[in-house]
């Protein structure tokens, strides 16, 4: 059988689709670019305006400043720690619990779903979980960041549905010849769930990477703040004077720096924001074309199978 030749509606259609994607993708692109050329533009020649695509006073001070800090380095190492233990950890973890509750014959499979349902429609609010945190004595520590965030029931509802597609033969087979069901669990299951491991381990990661909330409320010490915290502070600075006060508060999001020197490095405190925004986003923005081509099966055939 030949290939079917596009007609003139075909065409019309396939000109129209691409239109609209290429369209959606320039509006999504577009703001990094902007972020992009502005980081990389003198700050007072930007309040200028008239900068779109790329800097017109090109410079890398406002990254050598940025880096300057060392808060801002090991802020980065938080984050970068927390994302990979917490990434790892809750994929693993929340494989473990979507296995079990797709076994059929996991007594009180019914009431333990509910009981993970129910508990997930209602949020104690951030007073309580505040008190828990402090009952805990993880307030103020490495562990505020990683523990409460291994858990998502929603992934784990993903995750079962995916695990109750794979053939049942497969583990019975494997039973009858002597396997148990960890090794079913590590030798068969995992390695037929790659899409939706990966799926979940992105959802995962980025949103832990873009975690500003609890480095906010639950840590006060800036030495143990991950990024996204870091930029939030940067971005809600009110003025020029919050930023570059040298009034020996070692605690300052910015290094202390006079205003004279400021000025004659051309740096400014709109322009170490669009700074901070693309050194927070590019690592993200690396990861994702590695697991993209597992996202969308991963997303399909996880949530969308039933």
């Amino acid at each position: 059988m030949g290939v079917r030749r596009l007609t003139p509606a075909d065409k019309l259609y396939m000109t129209l689709n691409y239109s609209v994607l290429l369209l959606f993708c320039a509006t999504a692109l577009y703001p990094f670019i902007y972020f992009l050329a502005l980081s990389f533009n003198d700050g007072y020649d930007a309040m200028k305006g008239g900068i779109y695509f790329f800097p017109r006073v090109f410079t890398l001070e406002n990254y050598a400043k940025a880096f300057s800090n060392p808060l801002i380095l090991n802020s980065f190492y938080i984050s970068i720690s927390r994302t990979l233990i917490v990434t790892v950890g809750s994929v693993f973890l929340t494989a473990l619990l979507a296995y079990a509750l797709s076994r059929k014959g996991l007594p009180g499979r019914k009431y333990i779903v509910f009981f993970f349902f129910f508990t997930t429609l209602f949020s104690g609010g951030l007073i309580p979980t505040f008190i828990l945190y402090r009952q805990l004595h993880i307030l103020d520590t490495f562990w505020v960041l990683v523990l409460p965030s291994l858990y998502s029931f929603f992934n784990a509802i993903i995750m079962k549905t995916f695990f109750d597609g794979i053939p049942e033969g497969l583990a019975e087979s494997a039973r009858i010849d002597g396997a148990s069901e960890l090794s079913v669990f590590a030798r068969i299951v995992l390695p037929l769930s790659m899409p939706v491991l990966a799926t979940i381990a992105l959802f995962v990661g980025v949103g832990v990477w873009n975690d500003w909330f609890t480095g906010q409320f639950f840590i006060q010490n800036e030495k143990l703040q991950p990024a996204a915290t870091f930029l939030n502070k940067m971005i809600s600075e009110a003025s020029f004077q919050s930023m570059t006060s040298s009034s020996g508060n070692s605690g300052s999001a910015i290094q202390n720096m006079t205003q004279s020197q400021m000025e004659l490095r051309g740096v400014t405190p709109e322009a170490l924001r669009m700074t901070f925004v693309i050194i927070i986003t590019t690592p993200i923005i690396c990861v994702y074309p590695f697991l993209q081509k597992y996202f969308v099966k991963g997303v399909l055939v996880g949530s969308l199978k039933e």
